[in-house]
């Protein structure tokens, strides 16, 4: 039975999420896209005792706030020729050429992504298109990483998908040893994709963030923590992912 539970402070005008878990230290993050602050604490720490966690630590807060404002995000995609799309990290001018047989995403001269459409093809059946080249992107790179990395930390992944998520890179279901991860990945660098991967697998490890958890990924990713970073710095997009 869980006993996290949930609350909120505010603190010098910041929002702060916390949530009180069965741990033994005090863990502070900020998140992006837009500096989200939350706070893991022992279920014995009181309130004040957090705030003063949080006063001590502004600084720190605002200059990780003040570095996801400055990030790159993109707007909505149109999903019209001259627009800017990503995959597997690099930039690629989208060409939008329609024709009258079965759609089709290609990768034209390592500077172009080419998405083939039927005439009259609105901007959602587009986007679909895309996001299902996409998803073969990724199940064709997951079975390879996913028997790489069982035998290294000793676990079983039973079952793993793809679907698009709004506020996570991936989740893990411990009971079902399950994982799923977001589509948005296969836009993002293949070592993203692997870290965010190898954290979930963790998971059937360790359930949560705390000190095993992390002693884990340092032993088997010794370098989580720049991949991590380089995956909140890479250019976001509208939505409001983090990790």
């Amino acid at each position: 039975m869980s006993t996290e539970k949930q609350q909120f402070l505010e603190v010098s005008g910041i929002q702060v999420e916390v949530f009180r878990k069965d741990i033994k230290n005090l863990h502070l993050s900020v998140h992006p896209p837009h500096g989200k602050v939350r706070v893991s604490a022992p279920l014995w720490l009181d309130d004040e005792a957090i705030r003063l966690t949080i006063v001590a630590r502004l600084g720190w807060i605002r200059r990780q706030q003040a570095g996801f404002a400055q990030q790159e995000r993109q707007s909505e995609r149109e999903m019209v020729t001259g627009e800017s799309h990503y995959v597997q990290g690099h930039r690629y001018r989208l060409d939008v050429i329609e024709h009258p047989g079965a759609p089709a995403v290609t990768i034209r001269n390592n500077t172009t992504l080419e998405l083939r459409v039927r005439p009259n093809t609105d901007r959602a059946q587009r986007e679909a298109i895309l996001h299902r080249w996409y998803r073969r992107q990724l199940r064709a790179q997951l079975p390879d990483m996913i028997a790489h990395w069982e035998p290294r930390l000793g676990v079983q992944v039973a079952a793993w998908g793809i679907k698009k998520m709004k506020t996570r890179w991936g989740t893990c279901n411990i009971a079902d040893r399950r994982i799923w991860l977001n589509l948005e990945l296969a836009k993002k660098p293949v070592i993203c994709l692997e870290y965010i991967l190898v954290h979930e697998m963790v998971h059937l490890l360790e359930r949560h963030h705390n000190d095993r958890f992390k002693a884990h990924m340092d032993h088997h990713m010794p370098h989580w923590r720049m991949h991590r970073d380089m995956l909140n710095q890479a250019p976001l997009a509208h939505e409001d992912w983090e990790y």
